[in-house]
This record gives C-alpha cells, structure tokens and sequence, in this order.
C-alpha cells in the first residue's frame, strides 16, 4: 500500500461546518495496555512494533465512533522528550511511522476522514517555552517537514504562549498547508504566558487558519472563554479533557513519577455520557463546529459528541 497520504489543496472553510475530532491518542493507548517507559508516553507505541497496530485500531476506533479527523501520535515525539529518554536518533523514524499508522488507520476503515499532523509543545506541557526563537522554530520545522507527505493540514496542539504559535506559524509556511490552532488554558482566561486568545490571534499570521481551539482543557474552562473564541471571528470549538486539573508543574512532577500523566492530573468520573451531550450541544448552539476530545477522553464519548450531528 502507499503510505504517503495524496494530499489535495484542503478547503480552508471546512471547519465553518460542524466537524468531529478524534479523542486522547496516548490516554487511550495506556487504557489498552501500552507499557511506556521514562516519559515516552504514546511514543513507545511507535518504538516498540508490538503496539503498531495497537494505534491503528485505537485510531479506527475513533474513526468508527464519528471522527471525521484524526491526529497523528506525535505528541511525545518532540525532540526533547525523545532526547530526555535517550532515543533522539529515532526522531525521523518515529514520525514516520505515526504518519503511517494515521494512514494505514484510515484506509482500513474506509472512510473519507483527513489526518491532521500533530505539533506538539516542542518543549515543556502546559508551560510556555523561553527558549531562543530560532531554536523553538528549527524544532517545529524539523517535525513539520517529516511530517508533512503524511497529513491534510497541521494541528498547534496544546501551545501554551503566542510565542510557540508566531514561530511555529513560520516554521511550516514553506509547505503551504493550513493550519488549526489549539490553544492551552489550564485555568482562567490566560494561557500560561499570561496571554489572551486575542493576544494570539493578533499576533499570528491567519491567512492559512482553519480555526481557533481550546485543547486539553476541562468542559467548564472551555465555557469560560467561549465569548473571546466567538469575538475571533475564525471557526472554534475544543479538544476537552477528563483530567481533574493541568497543574503548571505537571512537567516536573511528570519526570520524576514517570508512568501514566494521570496519576498526577487525576481522572474526573463525572463525565458521564448525557454530561458531554449536553455539553457538546451547549457548545454547538453557541456556535462551536470543531468538536472532540483530548487526554482521557475515549471513543465511547467522541460517539456522545458526534450524535450532535445525527
């Protein structure tokens, strides 16, 4: 089979209409038994060959429940995790290959869905990154480019500063490829750099945005900045999550427990499926159309979500 997806110009209004995103790749996988080693989290279902078709499957099922996207598992792929867990050498390779698992997954089920190349924080989770702008735009470039043969557009994916979004914007222009933005608020109405959604919107070239998200964030919070999403003027919605929190020194309490994130986020038991239906229709009715799900959040409730289109 050809790995490589055949790529088509993507319309830029596709997510003017309601869209349904797939859930939390990594999460998921743990839930299934992937063992992860250090802090190589989803990554090692790219390592080890034992779980490829583990993510296929994963991705499958999200395709099944109603996702119309699916994200690369590459969130763990960065080079610095890599590195930390001394395995930077597989850089390439392990983007590669979650480009091919994310086509492979799409043509076994058949179905007419876009991939989306996952750019993760090229350094810390939930905290903005002060590293040397050539340096944080040289990673996004280099992760973009393995990336790029494999994926419709590329998807910001929990960017906690306007710093992250500007450079990272600039990094992927040579592919000409659009692009979706999602935005990290752990709690509030500020990102971790202690910037707005408008800040970030004002400050990021757009010609190519598909839209502007609230990602890995709780159902409430995402509540709370609807009306600074709306005032962008560009389509909106969310990943949510099912975690209890997103501390600020999630990253140094991750490397030091290792394991699964949710031992120190905590998993919310609340989210019942009428919750996230009445949740997603809430959403809907003010005007969201990019609806899905990040960390803890299964294929079971990407179906709740997807119902609001049925």
């Amino acid at each position: 089979m050809n790995n490589i997806n055949n790529y088509k110009k993507m319309d830029i209004n596709y997510f003017k209409r309601i869209r349904i995103l797939d859930g939390g790749m990594g999460q998921e996988l743990l839930r299934r038994g992937l063992k992860t080693k250090g802090t190589l989290w989803s990554a090692n279902a790219l390592i080890n060959e034992n779980y490829h078709n583990l993510v296929i499957d994963t991705h499958c099922d999200f395709i099944n429940s109603g996702a119309e996207v699916i994200v690369t598992t590459t969130f763990a792929t960065r080079r610095m995790r890599l590195k930390e867990n001394g395995v930077e050498n597989q850089f390439e390779k392990l983007n590669i290959i979650a480009g091919q698992l994310a086509n492979k997954a799409k043509e076994k089920s058949k179905k007419n869905i876009l991939i989306a190349g996952g750019l993760p924080p090229q350094y810390l989770t939930y905290l903005d990154d002060n590293r040397d702008d050539e340096k944080i735009k040289m990673n996004y470039y280099e992760q973009a480019l393995i990336l790029n043969p494999y994926i419709d557009f590329f998807y910001f994916d929990v960017l906690s500063s306007m710093k992250e979004f500007k450079l990272g914007i600039e990094a992927i222009r040579e592919f000409n490829k659009p692009y979706l933005i999602g935005i990290h608020i752990s709690e509030g109405t500020k990102l971790p750099s202690g910037e707005t959604i408008t800040d970030v919107i004002n400050s990021i070239n757009t010609d190519k945005i598909l839209g502007v998200m609230l990602s890995c964030v709780s159902p409430e919070n995402y509540l709370l900045n609807i009306n600074e999403l709306q005032k962008t003027g560009f389509p909106f919605g969310f990943k949510i999550n099912g975690f209890k929190t997103t501390l600020s020194n999630y990253a140094e309490k991750y490397r030091g427990s290792q394991g699964n994130p949710n031992k120190i986020l905590g998993i919310r038991n609340d989210l019942s499926n009428k919750k996230i239906f009445e949740f997603t229709k809430k959403t809907k009715d003010m005007g969201a159309t990019i609806l899905g799900g990040c960390c803890e959040i299964k294929p079971s409730q990407i179906r709740e979500i997807s119902k609001i289109i049925n």
